[in-house]
Order: structure tokens, then C-alpha cells, then sequence
């Protein structure tokens, strides 16, 4: 017995030496790029099936470059084009080919407007020749090469111009342009936001017309929030938001004609909302996209522009709301592919060029996430999908009959593929909450190994030097639903020993945060957590993602209350661990996570100490209608929903420690959520912390923004958890 004991304390020191000796991550290091992962800049692949290009830049020589790969050898083939060629140029922010790959065009000293908008100046570039130029003398937006290389359109404060390569001449093609008034070819900032797409033109296949939208905000509410800077005097940034139940942008669809040389408007149906717009095969069909305000009912309408008619392909109708997505695409007989919830999951369909439904090419109790192709030679579609486990993602094909199914990838945690232009083979990227990002060259046929890429061994070696706790997945039964989990204990864990708890999450409609996938910078913060002797855990509730229509669509007019019955009830079951200190419970998240961070410390009082909210929306009122209206309805049609789980509501139910942190410069989640949380508190005579961060947008960066944020809000747990 004394024999065994004292080997159980040498096994004990000696585990604890190995702890000791490895390093603590610091918040330092996080915000420094320290664990930074090696990726592939901007990967295109090449028509030729044989060659993909990357955009490098080497900051010794301060030089960028596009560089040609062979899939074959991964070997550099050649450069296509440097910064040398273009005079008065050193730094490629992206690049873009014609059709025929001989032509470009390359961004530089890129503009944000708001989150995915910016303005930029661009360069012309000729392979054949080598010339180059600048396509206008101001920074423009979104510009698109036809696809026979001949011309150039693209957006200047809010009108649509056409530069004409061969002549050099540039023809304005709409004129009534009006900043926060009328925009041509370009995304309002809710259809920015919430439709994730800025450019709002798009040339048919043969080069002839240009498709567009228009919005007129001109009715739209204007929101307006002050711009500190370091001049004298703060200004007024205005900017036309629509909040939920407010007036939206009239949109409407038109078309230009090269031939004839002016616009005209195509009368749609239903056509309250547009979300996409995307040209057929046969340069006279236009397919449109059609929302009502409710989001429950999506049409897919056919465009004849040369006949000017409008038909119905197909109609998709949800009690709750229809998604919108990327995945329509049209094959060279105009049939096409489409997703649908309508099973229950979302899955891929395959309709004739009438909307006829030809067949279901996947189905089950899982879910299609992406969808990358169709190779027409070998008739096959290539998806992404949950089918081994809603946390995974693998790559599959499957012949355009349903039949053939075959798994690709065959690593288990995400996997993301890249297809060469003639699908022969692709580029995977895999990652898993232990591996960093992987990349290799496989073939498609068969998903065999070609060729490792990269690996990111070096970040793998170094955080061997370092503390770090392995993310456990797990499930938990809460509220009669199995829901997805993850934990990470402190290193040293003895669990006989008591540990605070951290629970993080997002919690909003169709998102994931339990995903077997690499470290993100929050998880880095989390593992600096762990290191000090927290457990810190994530669930997935109610209203997440990738496990079926129904679980997802549960929280319809009501969002934010599941989500937080959840949250508490998953706490309270992990108090009950023998591990947990009950008395010591936290909870933290951003945006809807701020939210609900802040809903669970106010409704579940009696379970958390303590919250930080980052961002937060405090009422759905102060929301864009977009997003919100999706998932509520109006304020007008709802009212309950909006303010039964709005927290400036119910302010006296704080308890416990709370920190509130937003950005002043937030175009996206206002400020004013926070002053009127603020506010309330103050008139509960209620304590809390606050911290504003002046004209930070959504994302609180720039500079030393993020190593502050993340320094609070460690101390804060630190002194309240």
C-alpha cells in the first residue's frame, strides 16, 4: 500500500512538473497574431483544370504577386502577375479574371464602408499584352469584367458606369444616384447585412445586358451616430437603417441594354424583398428571387428580357420563414439545382428548366451545408454535409440521378473542398478541435491523398510548449432536447477538487458554436481560462443550427426565450456535478450572445453570479427589419415577443455581477441598445460595469482595442467568477 501511494505521488509530480513547465497563454499573444494559422490567399482555379493561383505578398521585398500552382506537383508554374508590372503599386488587396483568364482586375488601397462594403481603387491589367491602368481616377465599388473581357461596369457614389476597354471610353449608365436617397447597383446596408451581398449588377452570359437593382431609401428612417475621431468638433455619420416594423427601400429590378443604350424596369410579382438575381444559361432568361415581408414565401421567377415576361418557376412556403442561399445554380440546359427545407432537412433538389422536380438528390435526418458543383462530364454534384454527425462536415458527390453517393473526405472532424475547374480534383481543408488547418490535394474520384500542402506544423509544435485543455464534445438533455456540448477542465483537473463555471455562447437562429473545427480567438481566451483554474463550457440550444428544420425554426416569434430556458437549465445540470462550484456560475457571449448573456443573469438570477455582455441587442425594436422580421414578425404584429424578452424591461431581477461593453461607432447593433440597458439599470439603482469603446464598429478592433477588451474582461471574471 505505502508502495503504491508513493507511486501515485511521483505519477502526480511528475504531471505536474510537465504542467508547470509548459507556458500560460497570454492575452498578449492572442491579439499579437502569435498562434496566427497559415492559410491559401485568394485560391482560384484555372480553367485548364491543371493550375490554381494564390495571391502572395512578400512583406520584405513590400511586393505582392498572383503565382500559378500546379495541382499536380503544388510547385510554383510561373507568376501571372507582380506588382512590378503595375507602376505605383506594391500591396494586391484581391483580384478577378475575365472568362477567359487573359484579363484582370486587381484592388488596392481598399476603403471600408460598412462590414463587407468598401470603395477602392483598381487596376486594369492585360496578360497578353502586360499594360495596365487605372479604371477611374476616384475609388469606385464592385467593379465586373464581361465575360468576353471587353468592358468594365461598376459603381460611383450610387450610379452604374461602363468603361469600354477598346475605346477607353466610359458611358454612366443610370443617373439618379443619390447618397442615402437612390442606389444603382449596390446593396443598402440592410441587404448588406442580412442578404450578404454588396454587388447588385450582373452581366449576362454573352455580354449583351446587365441586370440591376435599384433601392430607393428615400422613405427609409435615418439613423445617426456621432463620430468622435481627434478633430475639434464630433460628427454627425448618417446612414438610411431600417429598424423592425420602419419602412424598407423600395427595390426594384432592371435591365441594361447594351444595344439599345438605356435601362428599363421588369414588373415582378411578390416582389417585396429581392434577394438574388442570376443570369440562365441562355443570355435572354434572367432567374429572380422574390420574398414577401414575412420571409415565409420565396419565388423563383423566370425573366424573358427579350420578350419581357415574367414566369414562376417554383414557390417555397415555411410556416415560420425561408432561408435564402447561394446554392441555385443553373446548368447548361437551364435545369437547375436547389435547396430546401421542406423534408424537414435541408437538402439538395434537381428541377427541369419549367420548375418541374425531376428528382431529390439527397436526403435524411441531416443537413446539406455547402454545395460546390456540378461536373457535367461526369454528371455528378459535390456537397458538404452533416450526415456523419451535426458537429462534422464531409465532402460527398452524387450522380445527378441520387444514386452513387460517395464520402470523400474521410478525416472526421470539417473538411471544406476546393474543386479544380474540371472537378478532376480539389483542395481540401481540414481542421478539428486538436488539429490545425490542414491542406492537401486529393483526387476526386476516389478521394485519395494526392499531396499535403500545408499543415501549420510549426503552430502545432509550439503550442506544445504550452497549457492547454482539450475540448471535450458531449451532449446534455435539457428541456427533453439533446443538446450539442463542449468543455474544456483546467489542465491539472483533480475532480475532487470545486471550479467555477463559464458557459459562452451565440445561441442565434441557424448558428453553431459546438463544431469540431480549430481554435478561434475566443477559444484561445477560453484555454487561458482553463489555465487559471476555470471549466468553461459552450451549448448549443434550442434555435441553433444543423440538426433540422424544427429545432431550428422553435424559437419563431419568440426569440431569445428557449434560447435562455436553455442556457439556465444547462447550467443548473452542470452545477449538479461534483466538480462545479454552483455558487460561482458565469455566462459571456457577443451580439445575440450579449443578449442572452445579459437575459440569463436577469431570468436565471438564482443560477449565474455573473455575465458580460459584448454588444448586445437589448430589445429586437432597436433591430434591422431584415433579420429581425424573419424570425418575429413586425412590432406591430408581435408586440409580446419583442418585450417579454427585451432585459431593460425587468432590470430590478439583477442580482449578480454584470459588465456591459459596447462600440460607439456600431452601424450594425446600435449603441442605443446599451444606453437604454444603461439607463434602466441606473433607475433600478442597480450596480454594474460598463465600458464604451469610441467609434469601434460590431467587431471592437483596431490597434490595441481587442488586447483591451479581452484584459477586462479576463479581470472581470477573475475578480467576480
Amino acid at each position: 500500500m505505502t508502495k503504491l501511494f508513493f507511486t501515485l505521488l511521483l505519477v502526480l509530480g511528475i504531471g505536474v512538473t510537465a504542467c508547470a513547465q509548459k507556458k500560460k497563454i497570454e492575452l498578449e499573444e492572442i491579439w499579437g497574431a502569435e498562434f496566427r494559422t497559415e492559410g491559401l490567399a485568394a485560391l482560384r482555379s484555372l480553367q485548364n483544370g491543371e493550375e490554381y493561383t494564390v495571391l502572395n505578398y512578400d512583406s520584405a521585398l513590400r511586393k505582392s504577386s498572383v503565382d500559378k500552382y500546379s495541382y499536380t506537383s503544388l510547385e510554383q508554374t510561373g507568376t501571372v502577375v507582380s506588382s512590378d508590372d503595375i507602376p505605383g503599386v506594391n500591396y494586391f488587396a484581391s483580384y478577378e479574371f475575365s472568362d477567359n483568364e487573359r484579363r484582370m482586375l486587381i484592388a488596392t488601397d481598399v476603403e471600408n464602408i460598412y462590414r463587407h462594403s468598401a470603395r477602392a481603387i483598381y487596376y486594369f491589367y492585360d496578360r497578353d499584352s502586360g499594360s495596365a491602368f487605372r479604371i477611374s481616377a476616384d475609388k469606385v465599388r464592385e467593379p465586373k469584367l464581361s465575360p468576353d473581357g471587353t468592358k468594365i461596369a461598376y459603381v460611383k457614389e450610387n450610379n452604374i458606369y461602363l468603361l469600354d476597354l477598346k475605346s477607353e471610353e466610359t458611358l454612366k449608365i443610370t443617373h439618379d444616384g443619390r447618397i442615402n436617397s437612390i442606389i444603382n447597383g449596390v446593396a443598402d446596408w440592410v441587404y448588406e447585412e442580412e442578404f450578404s451581398f454588396t454587388r447588385a449588377f450582373f452581366w449576362n452570359s454573352d455580354s449583351s445586358k446587365i441586370a440591376f437593382l435599384r433601392f430607393d431609401e428615400t422613405e427609409v428612417p435615418e439613423f445617426s451616430m456621432d463620430i468622435y475621431g481627434s478633430s475639434l468638433y464630433p460628427f454627425p455619420y448618417k446612414f438610411k437603417y431600417p429598424k423592425a416594423g420602419e419602412k424598407n427601400a423600395e427595390v426594384s429590378l432592371h435591365i441594361y441594354d447594351l444595344q439599345q443604350g438605356k435601362p428599363y424596369e421588369i414588373a415582378l410579382e411578390d416582389a417585396y424583398y429581392i434577394p438574388r438575381i442570376k443570369w440562365m444559361s441562355n443570355p435572354d432568361l434572367l432567374g429572380v428571387q422574390t420574398l414577401n415581408r414575412h420571409q415565409n414565401q420565396l419565388k423563383l421567377q423566370m425573366v424573358n428580357s427579350h420578350e419581357n415576361t415574367v414566369g414562376t418557376l417554383l414557390i417555397e412556403t415555411d410556416d415560420a420563414y425561408v432561408d435564402v442561399n447561394d446554392e441555385l445554380t443553373f446548368l447548361q440546359d437551364d435545369s437547375f439545382i436547389w435547396s430546401s427545407e421542406r423534408d424537414g432537412y435541408k437538402h439538395l433538389y434537381h428541377y427541369n428548366n419549367q420548375g418541374k422536380l425531376l428528382k431529390q438528390l439527397t436526403q435524411g435526418a441531416w443537413e446539406v451545408t455547402s454545395y460546390y458543383g456540378y461536373d457535367p462530364n461526369l454528371k455528378r454534384v459535390y456537397y458538404q454535409s452533416t450526415e456523419n454527425g451535426s458537429i462534422n462536415r464531409d465532402i460527398y458527390g452524387v450522380k445527378i440521378s441520387g444514386k452513387s453517393k460517395k464520402r470523400l473526405s474521410s478525416r472526421v472532424g470539417t473538411n471544406h473542398a476546393e474543386f479544380s475547374a474540371d472537378y478532376s480534383s480539389y483542395i481540401n481543408t481540414f481542421s478539428n478541435a486538436d488539429t490545425p488547418y490542414q491542406y492537401s490535394l486529393h483526387r476526386t474520384s476516389d478521394g485519395e491523398l494526392l499531396k499535403e500542402i500545408k499543415s501549420n506544423k510549426e503552430l502545432t509544435e509550439k503550442l506544445k510548449g504550452y497549457q492547454l485543455s482539450k475540448k471535450e464534445f458531449s451532449t446534455i438533455d435539457v428541456n427533453g432536447f439533446e443538446l450539442n456540448m463542449w468543455m474544456m477542465k483546467p489542465v491539472d483537473f483533480d475532480p475532487a477538487k470545486k471550479y467555477p463555471l463559464l458557459l459562452y455562447q451565440y445561441s442565434g437562429p441557424g448558428s453553431q458554436q459546438v463544431a469540431n473545427r480549430w481554435l478561434s480567438s475566443n477559444d484561445y481566451w477560453h484555454q487561458l481560462l482553463a489555465s487559471e483554474g476555470y471549466v468553461v463550457a459552450c451549448v448549443d440550444g434550442r434555435g441553433t443550427g444543423y440538426k433540422g428544420r424544427d429545432f431550428k425554426k422553435i424559437t419563431y416569434l419568440n426569440l431569445v426565450k428557449y434560447e435562455t430556458e436553455d442556457q439556465i437549465a444547462a447550467a443548473k445540470k452542470l452545477s449538479d456535478l461534483s466538480y462545479i462550484d454552483e455558487e460561482r456560475t458565469g455566462i459571456w457571449g457577443w451580439s445575440y450572445g450579449g443578449h442572452m448573456a445579459t437575459n440569463c443573469l436577469l431570468k436565471g438570477n438564482n443560477t449565474f453570479e455573473m455575465a458580460i455582455a459584448v454588444a448586445p441587442v437589448t430589445s429586437w425594436r432597436f433591430y434591422d427589419t431584415i433579420y429581425t422580421e424573419r424570425f418575429m414578425r413586425t412590432p406591430q404584429e408581435n408586440p409580446d415577443g419583442y418585450d417579454d424578452n427585451s432585459p431593460f424591461n425587468y432590470p430590478e431581477l439583477l442580482k449578480g455581477k454584470y459588465l456591459l461593453v459596447h462600440g460607439s461607432g456600431d452601424d450594425n447593433v446600435h449603441v442605443q441598445n446599451s444606453m437604454r440597458m444603461i439607463e434602466a439599470l441606473i433607475q433600478a439603482n442597480k450596480p454594474f460595469e460598463w465600458a464604451i469603446y469610441p467609434d469601434k464598429n460590431h467587431g471592437i478592433y483596431g490597434g490595441n482595442t481587442r488586447l483591451h477588451l479581452y484584459n477586462k474582461m479576463t479581470d472581470f471574471v477573475k475578480n467576480n467568477l
